[in-house]
């Protein structure tokens, strides 16, 4: 008999449409006896920041002892660190099991109803199934996409609702205005948690202090006025301070501080709640978050060019990454290997960074959605011409060949930048490796 393979069968085509809504993944759970029931929850919603800002939790309650769980999407490397329990990935057989049981109830649901559990809903049930035994006190759950209909938000009122910064994507299904975005991002929002936000453009807060008020829950906001941020990166680190404590993080992107503030507020409402959790555990605790694909510098043993790994994927993220680029590398030609999702913007996101660029790339990712990579380069030469600027974009057949061509473009005095979509970092590492840098 052909051994059981969960991983494929979690990403069965046949599952992989996106259907949001709860009423499937409640029933799934309802089979599997509600596993979420034994839990504690830190959910976790936005557009940028919400994977680092689940890492800077994570970290902070693994340092205070506490036996942790986190889910995300989508994962960068290895399918299984999508479900970790105290940092580390969950085991081939665990996943196996926990998986084998998700399924049982789900075909008994499928001839029941004649609905199946999507890849998402398939892929939470197993998360919780595993979390549930594994007896983790705290779970760093980030949403999928969007909130109010995510199959994450099948949980009761968690202990902390946090609300990570909201921009546009995912707007055929979200919304086109942000004041939409947001409702979607604050329907995580119940009666009896507390609630912590990134402070949002004015639209935006309006609709989550809306929902909170609407749910008696206390808006909380970092205040980002007492957030001061030393200028570049030094040995492999960044340092900043938050409310007159000074904090260092292996995250080096300028937005990272701010992200890490989340964290800050986000564990001090837990404390409130009886969470024991001292300033000394916050501090290493965000000291030794890490999460990668985020402007990670990589570290190749004095190889050149310098690489930067991002995995910004929509417009806000590559204003962010440009700024992180011009504050880590003043004066440095930067090259940049892109791929990305036919459907994301990105237009815009040629127009954030054209103005750094020496050259373009353009690769497709391993992703049935991707954009082809002629059709990039095209974008690329069309967005220069409409700002006047001279770029060379190159096409590359494979990450493998975008690499190369991008190393000679840089040369041993710059800085190459992968970046355009999550999908693509798995054989941005690779080919990475395999080229020594």
């Amino acid at each position: 008999m052909t051994p059981f393979d969960p991983i494929a069968y979690i990403n069965e085509p046949r599952w992989q449409q996106s259907r949001l809504g709860l009423e499937r993944i409640t029933d799934l759970l309802e089979r599997l006896g509600r596993p979420q029931d034994v839990l504690r929850f830190v959910h976790v919603a936005g557009t940028n920041g919400k994977g680092s800002t689940c890492a800077y939790i994570e970290s902070i309650l693994r340092e205070a002892g506490y036996r942790t769980g986190l889910f995300t999407s989508p994962f960068i490397i290895r399918f299984e660190e999508r479900i970790r329990v105290d940092g580390a990935d969950i085991a081939p057989s665990d996943l196996a099991e926990a998986t084998c049981k998700v399924r049982d109830a789900a075909e008994v649901q499928f001839a029941e109803t004649g609905e199946h559990p999507t890849e998402f809903e398939l892929m939470t049930a197993v998360a919780l199934v595993h979390f549930a035994q594994s007896a983790c006190d705290l779970v760093v759950l980030e949403v999928g996409l969007g909130g109010r209909l995510d199959s994450t938000n099948v949980i009761d009122a968690p202990e902390v609702c946090v609300i990570a910064r909201i921009g546009f994507d995912h707007t055929d299904l979200l919304g086109t205005e942000l004041s939409q975005i947001a409702a979607e991002k604050a329907g995580i929002i119940k009666p009896g948690a507390a609630v912590v936000s990134y402070p949002q453009d004015p639209s935006a807060r309006t609709v989550i202090q809306r929902a909170a008020e609407s749910a008696g829950c206390a808006l909380i906001e970092p205040d980002l006025s007492t957030l001061e941020v030393s200028g570049g990166i030094a040995c492999g680190c960044r340092t900043f301070s938050y409310k007159g404590r000074t904090f260092r993080t292996r995250m080096l992107g300028s937005y990272q501080p701010a992200n890490a503030a989340v964290a800050v507020e986000t564990v001090e409402m837990l404390g409130k709640r009886g969470w024991g959790i001292s300033d000394e555990v916050v501090e290493r605790g965000i000291a030794s978050a890490f999460w990668p694909g985020r402007f990670e510098v990589r570290d190749a043993r004095g190889a050149q060019p310098t690489v930067v790994i991002d995995g910004g994927h929509n417009p806000q993220g590559a204003r962010a990454l440009a700024d992180s680029l011009k504050d880590a590398f003043p004066d440095r030609s930067f090259t940049f290997v892109m791929g990305v999702l036919a459907d994301k913007d990105y237009r815009a996101m040629i127009d954030a960074l054209a103005p750094l660029a020496r050259a373009f790339v353009c690769v497709a990712p391993d992703n049935p959605r991707a954009l082809a990579a002629g059709d990039l380069a095209e974008a690329v030469r069309t967005q220069a011409r409409a700002h006047s600027v001279s770029l060379e974009a190159t096409v590359a057949r494979d990450m493998a060949q975008a690499v190369g061509i991008a190393r000679r473009l840089a040369g041993a005095e710059g800085v190459m930048c992968v970046f355009g979509s999550l999908y693509a970092l798995s054989a941005a590492y690779a080919a990475l490796d395999e080229a020594g840098l």
